[in-house]
């Protein structure tokens, strides 16, 4: 199969006949802002749910698994003729396989850029959901006024700072607001730790549960619960075609992968620990909310102020990376037969500005994001990290995959298909009790 329309956006010709190759350095970034999103919110929540131990290893466990599904897709991508994740999924299963790859795909990404921008809008302009009032950082700053509405500011940020972003035809563009996205996502944690050890000194912390207490709130099935938000945190896989055929070497990506899910394991465990720390058993699903709060001083007020700007900030600066391997996919998905993306400008653009658009109402009318946070996690996402490079293994369309392998790739299916099933049956009894 030849390469499909956008699988390397956009090789565009320059001056002296090419483009440069991307940077390893450019690649730890784009996947390590691709990887931190929406989850890191709710990691204080699955230590507490999990306790510190069982969730510790989840992380790593996880972080493994995903190391291992893209060296599988990226294994099984160089033995074929195909530059996607679809196209891999097209050669190993079909045109079910590419058409099930790009529904996964769309659903995980559309999903998540809509909760990247109702979080920004929470972040800024607060929210009110089941009657509780939660103030963002302008109308508290400058009170409630009809430019800190969340309609108004999400289309002020759409305009002036994701628009200029998602206009980009490299990925490889990216690479500096993936490292301030980055950077950002580092200060988070570094707030929340500060604000822990600070916590710690004054005696305001609880002693965290270092393994799960089952009660009458919290059942053995309860615990499969975390585990979409985990792999949820760790779903990047969409974006791996896209930053690993920018490189000069193939094998720079598992390098990039490897140092990038490194960095995001202690991210993840830091701001899971800390954050329980600080909060205790009162840990909501959204950490953000624990943040709207008056310290009673103004050093704390300060650093809660900058937790939230730091978050907010940093899904900002994710939501092009992410909104770069969705057009690409849905354009693979409808113009497959057209030239690549990248050198048409109507297409590009127009299908930029649709997809800014949809996301935007979305935002808008959709007050809360668990529901979707839940749901995505326990589906498409599951299916993007493990599911799919699992059954590409064990279909071995090329006979290059191991016994280890095959062994590797049916504890991912199964493992997956388990705790998924497990957790989808949890959250809808809950939600009917």
């Amino acid at each position: 199969m030849s390469p499909v329309t956008g699988a390397r956006v956009p090789l565009l010709p320059d001056s002296k006949g090419g483009v440069p190759p991307a940077t390893v350095s450019g690649a730890v970034f784009n996947v390590a802002n691709s990887i931190i999103g929406a989850g890191i919110m709710s990691l204080p929540a699955t230590l507490k749910v999990l306790g510190v131990i069982p969730a510790l290893v989840l992380i790593l466990v996880i972080a493994f698994l995903a190391e291992l599904s893209v060296e599988f897709l990226m294994r099984f991508t160089r033995a074929g003729q195909t530059t996607t994740y679809a196209g891999v999924m097209r050669e190993a299963f079909g045109p079910v396989g590419a058409v099930a790859a790009q529904i996964a795909v769309g659903f995980t990404n559309m999903g998540c850029l809509i909760m990247y921008l109702i979080i920004a809008a929470d972040v800024f302009s607060g929210n009110n959901r089941q009657g509780e009032v939660h103030l963002g950082v302008l109308q508290q700053w400058f009170g409630v006024q009809w430019w800190n509405s969340r309609e108004f500011t999400l289309l002020v940020i759409l305009l002036l700072i994701l628009l200029p972003l998602v206009l980009y035809r490299r990925v490889e563009s990216l690479k500096f607001s993936s490292a301030i996205s980055t950077f950002l996502a580092v200060a988070f944690v570094t707030t929340c730790t500060v604000l822990a050890i600070i916590a710690i000194v004054e005696g305001r912390t609880q002693s965290p549960k270092l393994i799960p207490h089952l009660d009458e709130q919290t059942t053995f099935f309860d615990l499969f619960t975390a585990v979409p938000v985990i792999v949820t945190a760790y779903t990047f896989h969409f974006n791996v075609h896209p930053i690993g055929f920018e490189l000069a070497n193939a094998s720079d990506m598992t390098t990039a992968v490897r140092l990038a899910l490194l960095l995001c394991a202690a991210i993840y465990f830091s701001i899971g620990l800390f954050g329980y720390l600080l909060f205790g058993d009162s840990t909501q699903s959204d950490i953000l909310v624990n943040f709207d709060q008056n310290t009673g001083s103004a050093v704390g007020s300060l650093l809660n102020v900058l937790v939230r700007l730091s978050y907010g900030l940093h899904v900002i600066l994710t939501f092009p990376v992410l909104n770069f391997s969705l057009r690409t996919n849905i354009d693979e998905f409808l113009f497959s037969k057209k030239p690549l993306l990248a050198t048409d400008s109507k297409r590009f653009v127009s299908l930029t500005v649709v997809l800014l658009v949809l996301s935007y109402l979305a935002a808008v009318a959709v007050p809360d994001i668990w529901y979707i946070f839940q749901f995505v996690g326990s589906t498409s996402t599951v299916c993007l990290s493990f599911v799919f490079p699992g059954a590409i293994v064990l279909r071995d369309l090329y006979g290059i995959a191991t016994r280890r392998d095959k062994i590797i790739a049916l504890f991912m299916v199964i493992l997956a298909a388990i705790t998924s099933v497990i957790a989808i049956s949890t959250n809808i009894y809950k939600a009917f009790q």
